[in-house]
């Protein structure tokens, strides 16, 4: 009998010591390619816009990146008060929207948006009344690769590409800047 106990007992215990010595070289490796339930996410804000590629396939503009303080906007926003949206004009009817408009709501400044809006003419700040609307910097470019910076009107129209002279050269919108 106490032999039969004393086999079972060094049975046991190599199985144990198996089991220890699978599991520790399993995890010395480290995890595997496929294990990612247990990866942490990154840390780093790459400030891309969320949903971007969904916008561009249903509306042709393309939002790059920005930091969150001017966002696009459904253009049948009510104002809020003296404010309201930033309104981007382009001849693209075809792919920017029915009417060829686009807009964009400044939460505070400073704000930035990096994007791509085709053959832009006219950029209205979002102010409702004179005095009143975000200071915003456009940057456009043609497609020849002229850059112009130009500073919205606060509260009106300001006139880019054909919309300051019909022979000038489409322009495309690149970035929005709230300044301060």
């Amino acid at each position: 009998m106490r032999s039969a106990l004393k086999s079972g007992t060094i049975l046991t215990i190599s199985a144990v010591l198996a089991f220890i010595s699978a599991y520790t070289v399993a995890h010395a490796a480290g995890p595997s390619a496929t294990s990612t339930s247990t990866e942490q996410p990154s840390l780093v804000e790459d400030y891309a816009y969320p949903g971007a590629e969904a916008i561009q396939t249903s509306s042709g503009i393309t939002l790059i990146s920005g930091d969150g303080q001017i966002i696009l906007a459904d253009c049948a926003t009510p104002p809020e008060g003296d404010l309201g949206l930033l309104r981007v004009r382009t001849s693209r009817i075809d792919d920017i929207g029915k009417d060829g408009l686009t807009c964009f709501k400044v939460l505070t400044a400073p704000g930035l948006l990096t994007l791509k809006v085709p053959a832009v003419y006219e950029i209205r700040g979002d102010g409702r009344v004179d005095g009143a609307g975000h200071k915003v910097k456009a940057e456009l470019t043609t497609d020849q690769g002229q850059h112009t910076t130009v500073e919205v009107d606060p509260s009106g129209p300001t006139q880019v590409g054909v919309g300051t002279n019909p022979t000038s050269r489409p322009t495309t919108l690149l970035q929005l800047t709230a300044v301060p």
